[in-house]
């Protein structure tokens, strides 16, 4: 039975989390790898390689996250965070929607899609530079989202830090993720508490419970027995 009394809550989003607002998902069979294969829009071969592609890809999903926002879900999580349960919120996710609705401390680890760099000397950069097709201002480099690309690893503060945290917290939930991308889906396993899963597909980890739902219907039946 889900506890009533928890006092430090990690939590772990992945693309089911944003899906409620519009946003495709990867893997499922509406997901964006049945369209596109991800080493040749999403890697450091494809920026290397096919530029032109590589960008008209990420423009495209920039573009569509300036009509959408997050939903009820999101803002669930943040009232969880208000009352001071929130040990924890790590995500997936590149769209910023959880910084959006209003949370102050997320552990992005794979980074933020709303931000540019240059790939080779790192330089930060206007988003709508990388629109315009510019190149760096600094070296003339070629410029990327700020996001963890295939091919590249998580960054190493982030993943450090979710380890710790999870290990700390005495509830885990695991939002809208499939837990087939790795390293992510090793996390559930650092956690000592009791551990949820929301999400629509199951998972080969034991989770303690596992609520067949939306996200923002099981934060929000999480939320109502927290209150």
């Amino acid at each position: 039975m889900i506890p009533t009394d928890v006092k430090r809550v990690a939590i772990l989003t992945g693309a089911g989390m944003s899906t409620e607002s519009g946003i495709p998902d990867f893997r499922s069979e509406t997901g964006l790898w049945q369209t596109f294969r991800p080493e040749e829009v999403a890697s450091v071969q494809a920026l290397s390689n096919h530029p032109d592609v590589f960008q008209s890809f990420y423009r495209e999903r920039m573009k569509k996250l300036e009509t959408i926002e997050p939903h009820v879900g999101h803002r669930l999580i943040k009232q969880l965070e208000e009352q001071g349960k929130l040990h924890m919120l790590a995500t997936q996710n590149v769209d910023g929607f959880h910084q959006q609705a209003g949370n102050e401390n997320v552990l992005e680890l794979h980074g933020n899609i709303q931000t540019t760099r240059c790939h080779d000397c790192e330089t930060s950069h206007d988003k709508g530079a990388f629109m315009q097709g510019d190149h760096c201002r600094v070296c003339g480099g070629m410029l990327r989202p700020n996001v963890v690309l295939f091919g590249e690893m998580l960054p190493h503060d982030v993943w450090g830090e979710a380890i710790q945290k999870i290990e700390e917290a005495d509830c885990f939930i695991v939002i809208g993720t499939s837990m087939q991308v790795s390293p992510v889906n090793q996390l559930p396993g650092y956690a000592r508490g009791y551990t949820i899963y929301i999400n629509h597909e199951s998972s080969e980890f034991p989770f303690d419970k596992w609520m067949e739902m939306s996200a923002s219907e099981g934060m929000q039946q999480l939320m109502d027995r927290w209150a």
